[in-house]
């Protein structure tokens, strides 16, 4: 008799914010890979993961069910074709600055003056095109490439999360990060909304384990993230 082969689950991985997932030689890694395999093992099923650059990439995957879950932040502009899980990690939106710029304060970024560079489909993205009402936007190809694009086009300010700020700081003199964030991100699981209400449970059941039995601290502490807070499974 044949045995008929599992099937893989199709995790889709952003690279484009290294506190979750990175390379390492030819090898992904990180938080949401980790996941993706506990998930994956809990449910005797095998895991494959597609790698992409950014945000904005693994939404369309997950909105054209080419994957079965992803690993991005809820927001209303994505709730249509997704449902969320509760969020694992609350990470902080930050704004980065150049050390002689005049901005000292999150609330002074908000000018006609000042164009803000933002990685095109990010959920700061999307945050921000929604409550910056004065300072122009400029998209960056992708959340790793904002500082770049910051620096290139001489614009004033850049936004994103703190790890991946303070990681370009590391290879960019004459920076700094401003006080405080000007959003905390809710890092979630995604599924499409026709994979049904049941699922979602099931995958928010896992998830809270996870948490509650320290796996995702382990995880944190084995990748040295920073810039994020474990989410509470109470609320």
């Amino acid at each position: 008799m044949t045995t008929k082969p599992r099937r893989a689950i199709q995790c889709v991985i952003n690279l484009g914010n290294p506190l979750l997932a990175y390379t390492q030689g030819r090898h992904i890694q990180g938080i949401s890979v980790d996941i993706a395999n506990a998930w994956a093992q809990e449910t005797a099923q095998d895991c494959a993961l597609i790698v992409v650059q950014n945000a904005r990439e693994a939404v369309e995957l997950l909105e054209e069910k080419k994957a079965d879950m992803g690993f991005v932040a809820n927001d209303p502009a994505r709730a249509k074709h997704l449902q969320f899980t509760k969020a694992y990690l609350h990470i902080d939106g930050c704004y980065l600055v150049r050390e002689s710029s005049d901005i000292k304060t999150l609330t002074e970024v908000d000018s006609a003056q000042h164009r803000v560079v933002v990685g095109l489909g990010s959920a700061y993205d999307l945050f921000l095109s929604r409550h910056l009402k004065e300072a122009h936007i400029v998209k960056a190809a992708s959340s790793d490439t904002v500082v770049d694009t910051l620096i290139k086009e001489q614009a004033q300010v850049a936004a994103g999360v703190k790890h991946q700020l303070e990681m370009d700081m590391r290879k960019h003199k004459g920076l700094r990060i401003l006080p405080g964030h000007f959003m905390q991100i809710q890092q979630c699981l995604a599924i499409h909304q026709e994979a049904g209400e049941e699922l979602l449970a099931a995958v928010q059941a896992f998830l809270n384990r996870y948490i509650q039995d320290g796996k995702l601290n382990s995880s944190m502490q084995k990748h040295k993230v920073s810039g994020a807070v474990i989410a509470s499974t109470t609320n």
